[in-house]
């Protein structure tokens, strides 16, 4: 529940862009990502990342390239805000699973070690892969 009355503080997008931003701190404000993503409004960015905005499906391209950043990943998070369940059960039949560029090199560096086999997930795998990040 919202704590500051901001709608999507708590939202995993309003996160992301939030740490997004101070990880390109160093290298450029948050004015001009707000800039390069086409945003009048240079609050557009606080704006988001406070959750007191949404960020319209329709900004997602260019606000991934601002952020330096997948827009297939973006456009989840963006999709996971707007709160329409229905609208992400139809993105799901239709796509599938949404996969983002870094899941894709996942995808062809398994299909490569495993010589295209195919191979099933199974515990061992599993307990493997859930060890490469500590969980």
């Amino acid at each position: 529940m919202p704590t500051k009355g901001h709608p999507h503080e708590q939202s995993r997008l309003a996160k992301y862009i939030n740490r997004r931003v101070l990880e390109l701190a160093p290298k450029k404000a948050q004015r001009d990502i707000a800039l390069e993503a086409g945003f009048r409004n240079p609050n557009m960015v606080s704006m988001v990342k406070s959750g007191s905005a949404k960020l319209a499906l329709d900004r997602v391209p260019a606000m991934a390239k601002a952020l330096e950043v997948d827009p297939k990943f973006l456009f989840v998070l963006a999709l996971e805000q707007t709160g329409f369940e229905t609208t992400r059960a139809a993105v799901g039949d239709i796509f599938a699973a949404v996969v983002t560029d870094n899941e894709a090199d996942w995808i062809e560096e398994l299909r490569d070690a495993s010589d295209g086999t195919d191979p099933r997930l199974n515990r061992r795998a599993r307990s493997a892969l859930r060890g490469l990040f500590g969980k």
